[in-house]
């Protein structure tokens, strides 16, 4: 019997995939727990229609990532800090700090977790942070640290 696969089954295989399942097998394991429905003409059309529904809206998702990658490449964050001898700060600077400020200078929000700074900011100088904006682009954004 041919299936048509709701989510990833085990040792089975991956969610909107078409297999070859035997007949108990689905009947009684893949239907009752809403893991697949019998690929029929009509759910095979609305597969069909899903997938590329999800596709389109992966394209728009990826061509707003790459738009806000040039607007937010245009934009530089000043951070003032304390600062010791040679231009060491007092502490670090963080990604969190970072989301701060450009979300109070520039309106954009941006959760932490998203900014990938390779080691915490120790000392004055000018840097580059990457944002993930999405699993294919990266923003890097201008990050410039001042002495107080």
């Amino acid at each position: 019997m041919k299936v048509i696969l709701l989510e990833d089954v085990k040792n089975v295989g991956k969610k909107g995939t078409t297999i070859n399942a035997k007949d108990g097998y689905a009947r009684n394991f893949l239907f009752p727990k809403n893991l697949a429905i019998e690929a029929t003409p009509v759910n095979l059309k609305n597969l069909e229609n899903a997938r590329k529904h999800k596709e389109e809206k992966e394209k728009e998702l990826l061509e707003e990532a790459k738009k806000l990658e040039e607007e937010l490449m245009k934009f530089t964050v000043v951070i003032k800090s304390k600062t010791g001898e040679n231009g060491k700060l007092f502490g670090s600077i963080t990604t969190k700090e970072i989301a701060e400020i450009l979300e109070k200078e520039h309106g954009f929000i941006f959760d932490k977790k998203k900014f990938d700074l390779e080691e915490p900011i120790k000392s004055v100088g000018e840097y580059f942070v990457k944002i993930k904006l999405h699993s294919m682009v990266n923003a890097k954004l201008k990050v410039i640290v001042t002495e107080k």
